[in-house]
């Protein structure tokens, strides 16, 4: 006698690693981390011998990196995250 394998393909359910709930937190991460990165760009000058402070604000150097950071740590979490982990 030959065993079926297609039976035990069909009963067990394929399953997608992460859930709907990881997705959401990468989107956030994703989103935060384009953010940051928006926010770093800018503040050049056209002329080279022009020097611009404007590379040196709060926005570029705290808030834009603070940020990318903040999305990195969100992506971090969304991996690790077991949605079907039961709490007691």
């Amino acid at each position: 006698m030959r065993k079926n394998n297609n039976t035990t393909e069909e009963n067990s359910k394929r399953e997608f690693i992460f859930q709907k709930k990881n997705y959401i937190f990468m989107g956030i991460g994703l989103a935060l981390i384009t953010l940051g990165f928006v926010l770093m760009s800018g503040g050049g000058s056209d002329d080279p011998n022009v020097f611009n402070p404007e590379i040196y604000n709060f926005r570029r150097i705290r808030l834009a990196p603070t940020l990318v950071l903040l999305g990195l740590g969100i992506e971090v979490y969304a991996i690790l995250l077991n949605p079907h982990k039961k709490k007691d």
